[in-house]
C-alpha cells in the first residue's frame, strides 16, 4: 500500500473479508481558518500509518474557509509533507446511528525527513509553551465553547432553561458522554442566552491537550449533531440580530514544581506581579491578536459594546465586558490560588486554536520579558466611560473589522515576528481574501456564508 499522495490520492487498502469495508482512521491536521482536513486509511494499517503518515501538500495550508486556494502564498504547486499522528491523540468514538464508529488522530505536519516543518500550527504552540518553560512558568488551558443547535423546527426556548436543555435529549447527554469517550473531560453542558445556542465547558490541562481537546471538541460535536438531524454552528455570528458564539480561553500559570502563581492576595484583583505582567502583554498587543483570535469578518459582528463580548481591551475582575477577565473559580481543598484564572474571550471558533493559544502566551510573555505594570482593573461597562475615562485608565477599543484588526497586525513588528515568514505570508494573503469577501456582501449573506462553514 502507498502511503505517499499529493494533492490527489496516494495507495488505498481492501476491504475486509466478505466485502466488509475497512475501518478508517481519520488522520487530521487543523489549518489557518480553523478547518480541520485530512486523509483517511485503514485503521488496521496502523504499523504503516502510525510511523510514516501520509503524504500532505504545503498548498493546502492556503486554503480559505470556501476552497479557494490564496495567492500569493510560498508554494504553489510544489512540495510535499507528511501528516505524522500524534498517537497520545489517538481516540475512537463508539458507533452511533447512521455512522460507524469514528477513528481519529492529529498529526504534526513535517518534511519528508520526519523534521517539524516551519508553518505547522501544533509546532507553532508547542514552541511557544517550550519558551514558558525556559521562563519557568507552565500554563494550565481550557477553551469553552458555544454553539448553535438547530433542528429546522422547534422555537427557542428560554435562556438557560431546563426547557431549553429537555428539548434537546437525548442529544445533549449523548454529546456529553462522547466527549468523555474523547477525553476531553467535559464539565457543563448547558443552554446558553441565545436562540438555540449552547456552551461546553471542559477542564483545564497542561499544554498542547489543551488546543487539541479544542479541536476535538468541535468535531465531536459536529459529528453527533450530523449524526442525530440537527444543525450546529460554532460560527461567532450565525445570524446578524443573534447572539454570538464565542470560544473563551480560561488560563493559569504554574511554576516548574506545579505551584500556582497568578493569585496574591494583598494585590489589586488577586493578581500577582507576574501575572500581571503576562496581563499586560496581552493587552499591550490585542489589537494585532484580533487578527488570530477573532480573524473573520464575522468576528467583528461579535465583538460590539455591551454585548458580553469583549468590545475593549481592558482588564476586569469578573466582568464580562472586558477582553481580559479575572475569574475566581471554585477552589480545591479552600486553596484560592487553584481556582484563579484569566479568561481571554476575544477568541471564537474561525481561529486556530493552537495559534490562538500560542501568540497568546507570546504576548504574556512579552509582559513578563518588559516587567510591564499589571493593568488598571475595569470593573464597569467600558462603553459607558468618558473618553477621557478610558484614557486614563488605558481602555481601548479592538479593530472593529477584519481589515482593521490585519492593520494592527502589520503595524506590531513583535507579534509579526512570533510567526515564520511563510507562514505570516499565507495567513496575511487568506485574511486579505476574507477581508475582500466582507466587502461584497451583506450581513445576512456573510453570516449565513460563514454559519455553513463553521
Amino acid at each position: 500500500m502507498s502511503t505517499g499522495g499529493g494533492g490527489g490520492g496516494g495507495g488505498g487498502s481492501s476491504s475486509g473479508g466478505g466485502g466488509t469495508p475497512a475501518s478508517l482512521v481519520q488522520l487530521l491536521t487543523t489549518d489557518l481558518v480553523a478547518i480541520t482536513r485530512g486523509r483517511s486509511m485503514a485503521s488496521d494499517d496502523e504499523t504503516i500509518w502510525g510511523k510514516q503518515g501520509v503524504g500532505w501538500v504545503p498548498a493546502n495550508m492556503a486554503l480559505d474557509p470556501f476552497n479557494a486556494i490564496a495567492t500569493p502564498n510560498p508554494w504553489g504547486s510544489s512540495g510535499d509533507l507528511r501528516l505524522m499522528p500524534d498517537m497520545s491523540t489517538d481516540l475512537t468514538i463508539p458507533e452511533i446511528p447512521n455512522r460507524p464508529g469514528l477513528h481519529i488522530v492529529l498529526c504534526d505536519l513535517t518534511e519528508l525527513d520526519g523534521t517539524a516543518w516551519s508553518c505547522c500550527p501544533r509546532e507553532f504552540l508547542r514552541t511557544a509553551l517550550a519558551d514558558l518553560n525556559q521562563a519557568g512558568l507552565r500554563m494550565l488551558a481550557t477553551f469553552e465553547h458555544e454553539f448553535t443547535l438547530m433542528d429546522g423546527k422547534a422555537a427557542p426556548a428560554p435562556a438557560f432553561s431546563l426547557v431549553a436543555h429537555r428539548r434537546r435529549e437525548p442529544f445533549l447527554s449523548l454529546l456529553y458522554a462522547m466527549l468523555r469517550v474523547a477525553r476531553v473531560e467535559p464539565e457543563t453542558i448547558l443552554p446558553e442566552f441565545g436562540a438555540h445556542q449552547y456552551e461546553v465547558s471542559s477542564s483545564a490541562v497542561r499544554g498542547l491537550p489543551a488546543a487539541d481537546r479544542a479541536v476535538i471538541l468541535r468535531e465531536v460535536t459536529r459529528e453527533m449533531a450530523d449524526a442525530y438531524g440537527y444543525s450546529v454552528s460554532f460560527s461567532p455570528k450565525p445570524t446578524p440580530d443573534g447572539a454570538g458564539n464565542g470560544v473563551h480561553i480560561h488560563f493559569s500559570l504554574r511554576d516548574a514544581a506545579n505551584q500556582p502563581t497568578m493569585y496574591d492576595p494583598a494585590r489589586p484583583g488577586g493578581l500577582s506581579e507576574a501575572a500581571g505582567a503576562f496581563a499586560a502583554g496581552i493587552l499591550r498587543h490585542m489589537p494585532a491578536l484580533c487578527a488570530i483570535a477573532a480573524p473573520s469578518p464575522v468576528s467583528y459582528l461579535r465583538l460590539v459594546p455591551q454585548s458580553w463580548s469583549a468590545a475593549y481591551a481592558c482588564l476586569g475582575e469578573r466582568n464580562r465586558e472586558a477582553a481580559l477577565r479575572i475569574c475566581n473559580a471554585p477552589a480545591s481543598a479552600g486553596d484560592d490560588a487553584r481556582g484563579y484564572n484569566l479568561e481571554y474571550r476575544v477568541t471564537d471558533a474561525t481561529a486556530n486554536p493552537y495559534l490562538a493559544l500560542g501568540a497568546l502566551i507570546r504576548a504574556g510573555l512579552a509582559g513578563l520579558r518588559d516587567r510591564l505594570p499589571t493593568p488598571p482593573l475595569v470593573n464597569g461597562d467600558p462603553a459607558a466611560l468618558s473618553e477621557q475615562e478610558r484614557t486614563r485608565l488605558g481602555v481601548t477599543r479592538l479593530p472593529t473589522s477584519l481589515a482593521a484588526s490585519l492593520q494592527a497586525l502589520a503595524a506590531d513588528t513583535e507579534v509579526r515576528g512570533w510567526f515564520p515568514a511563510p507562514m505570516l505570508q499565507t495567513m496575511l494573503s487568506v485574511k486579505a481574501r476574507e477581508a475582500a469577501l466582507a466587502g461584497s456582501l451583506t450581513a445576512e449573506e456573510l453570516c449565513r456564508r460563514y454559519a455553513a462553514v463553521y
